[in-house]
């Protein structure tokens, strides 16, 4: 074995909640534990660019009863009371220690209780973060991992993987492994979900683990035209618009999603919050500062001004397939294998319908609790012998083609095949079972063909920008073969006749499938394109800060110590390195299509600095010395303005 080798109790791999929560867990249990990112932990994924609600219910039984109910005929009645049960338990136990051992600054309500359903990503991630590592974990961030290795019997037994900042090989040996790696959103554009590419689906359906519920995962975010920001929950104060500026009839964010998806097939879609009052708006800036980052720089006030807008795919991100769960410690099929947040089905607390934010967040808590808690327990049931076993490597595509290795770039027309199929509307989120038979059959023509003969990167790494060469075309074949007419619940296809709650009617059931057909294979494109357009020399202090902390590693460092676009269309427009900016030398421009190489806006930094816009986002989150952390005042408004069709709940994240 030549570069990094290590031996672990524990290997998590992932980088987010479910991640954080896992490795926490398992070292609190008495495991050693090995953390490997594909990104960097803290950053990486959909919750750190965002933030999210949580479903976080004191344990008053009418409420918890009522929580429960909730979303049970929009999910088909394929949830499980006893898991939501444990759910609520283990959320409710999460959120405390979080604001106890985490020190999360959690807003107040008018009577001085700290409000605790909601989160703002950049917060919440970056004390998850300092906690794994207190609790002396080892964090790899940069380092995809690229397969799983399991010993004679079958069990896993640890991961190889590809060091993209430290550069070379690594293996580690582990008793046990959690994927913890989040959903696939193949590479859509959606905010923070540009490293979401479906790993733990593969690896698991690599080493022989089951999937379960692949086809409630066509869930799409709202976004404005041309920009990543997909955080919908404010669009309940929307009045939707034709382009000929008459009202959208139907058009909502909630129950009226796929009107505007038919619309947006033939014609331009424009919004307008405009049923929000003064102290909404208020509220809505305090408590979800990253939403107005884009119209702050677009230079559009979203209450006043008609804006366009977009769907935008975020597949088991938000949707709800993924692994399939055997046990209450969150194991799998395969022994020594344990998975935990989107990168597992949820279900078991959702049935059908997707879980949201506030549901994927608990779930993430959670499972990521239990998953460590399990994987430590099994680990440490070895003893030494769990580091001294046979490895055999499970991966195959792109690692070991069973054809001649094809062009380094044969992955770009691979995945525009795969989007082909999975990003739009009339093929995915306004599907049925003969647009699923026809996407299957185009990539069964598609994918048996020599652009899947992968080239190599690197020693060990699959072809690709971030070490992943088939990340999302493998777990689409599980997906698309489900059966036809089992719709998702926040689809749009029309519904089967049910029986009632809880009856035995034949569709009351989940799909589940077994591995992959080993033949398949990809490679990886870049996800995004230019959109980060402005680095200030004379204010950059050289701390290299950027360059560790973005999610998809867009820099390298300069010969004179400035960072430089490395790699600019792999920017994700996450606003991270400009958060993460201790001297406020970045400006993330929000489109996310590539602007003219003279675009005034970007270019001039006495421009941007008159205009307030260096620094901004950073001051918004209360990220700085002498500054309130933006957490601690987000309580936002009641989503229930006249007529509207959401939740009377208050967003607090």
């Amino acid at each position: 074995m030549t570069g990094l080798d290590l031996t672990t109790d524990v290997l998590v791999v992932g980088g987010g909640p479910a991640a954080t929560w896992a490795a926490l867990k398992a070292a609190q249990a008495g495991a050693d534990v090995v953390l490997a990112d594909k990104g960097y932990c803290g950053t990486s994924g959909a919750t750190a660019s965002g933030g999210t609600g949580v479903w976080y219910v004191p344990p008053d039984p009418a409420a918890r009863e009522a929580a429960m109910a909730s979303r049970e005929k929009l999910g088909g009645y394929l949830d499980d009371r006893r898991w939501k049960e444990r759910v609520l338990d283990q959320t409710y136990a999460g959120m405390n220690e979080l604001a106890a051992a985490g020190r999360y600054p959690f807003p107040t309500g008018p009577d001085g209780t700290q409000l605790r359903n909601g989160l703002q990503g950049p917060e919440y991630m970056r004390r998850m973060r300092i906690r794994v590592q207190r609790a002396g974990a080892r964090v790899l961030d940069h380092s995809p991992v690229t397969e799983l290795l399991t010993d004679p019997s079958g069990a896993v037994a640890g991961a190889r993987g590809y060091r993209r900042q430290a550069g070379g090989t690594y293996r580690v040996r582990a008793g046990a492994v959690v994927l913890a790696t989040g959903g696939c959103a193949f590479l859509s554009g959606a905010l923070g979900c540009n490293v979401n590419t479906g790993d733990g689906a593969l690896f698991a359906a690599e080493a022989g683990a089951e999937l379960s519920g692949m086809e409630f995962s066509n869930a799409y975010g709202i976004a404005p035209e041309g920009t990543s920001v997909t955080k919908t929950a404010f669009y309940s104060f929307a009045t939707f618009y034709h382009e000929d500026g008459t009202v959208l009839e139907g058009a909502a964010s909630q129950g009226g999603r796929s009107v505007i998806a038919r619309a947006l097939l033939h014609e331009k879609v424009y919004c307008r919050l405009d049923r929000a009052d003064a102290s909404a708006r208020r509220a809505m800036r305090l408590a979800q500062p990253n939403f107005f980052l884009t119209f702050d720089r677009l230079g559009v006030d979203p209450f006043t001004e008609r804006f366009a807008i977009t769907l935008l795919a975020e597949g088991t991100v938000r949707g709800t397939g993924g692994i399939r769960l055997t046990g209450d410690d969150c194991s799998t099929t395969v022994p020594g294998l344990y998975a935990a947040g989107d990168a597992t089905t949820r279900e078991l607390i959702c049935g059908g319908f997707t879980g949201g934010g506030s549901h994927n967040a608990a779930w993430a808590i959670s499972s990521g609790t239990w998953a460590g808690q399990g994987a430590a327990r099994y680990a440490l049931s070895f003893g030494r012998r769990g580091g001294t076993r046979r490895l055999a490597p499970t991966g195959g595509a792109g690692l070991r083609p069973a054809r001649a290795a094809g062009p380094a770039d044969a992955h770009r027309e691979v995945i525009e095949a795969v989007q082909s199929e999975v990003l739009p509307y009339e093929k995915n989120y306004l599907r049925h079972g003969m647009a699923l038979t026809t996407s299957l059959a185009a990539l069964e023509r598609h994918l048996g063909r020599g652009p899947l003969r992968a080239a190599r990167h690197g020693a060990g790494c699959r072809t690709g920008p971030r070490g992943r060469g088939d990340d999302r075309t493998r777990p689409l074949d599980v997906r698309l073969r489900a059966r036809p007419h089992r719709e998702p619940r926040h689809g749009t296809a029309p519904r089967l006749p049910r029986s009632g709650p809880r009856t035995a009617s034949p569709h009351h059931h989940r799909r589940t499938r077994r591995g992959v057909d080993p033949a398949r294979a990809g490679g990886r494109t870049p996800g995004g394109s230019l959109v980060i357009e402005f680095i200030s020399a004379e204010r950059c202090i050289a701390c290299d800060k950027c360059i560790k902390v973005c999610p998809t590693n867009v820099f390298d460092r300069g010969e004179d110590g400035i960072p430089v676009l490395a790699r600019h269309t792999d920017c994700q427009t996450c606003f991270q390195c400009e958060a993460n900016c201790p001297a406020d030398a970045l400006y993330v421009a929000p489109q996310t299509h590539p602007l003219p190489a003279d675009e005034p806006t970007v270019r001039d930094e006495d421009g941007l600095d008159r205009a307030g816009l260096l620094g901004s986002y950073r001051r918004h989150i209360g990220w700085g010395r002498g500054r309130t952390p933006g957490a601690r005042l987000a309580v936002g408004p009641h989503l229930n303005p006249p007529g509207s069709k959401e939740t009377s709940l208050p967003i607090t994240s």
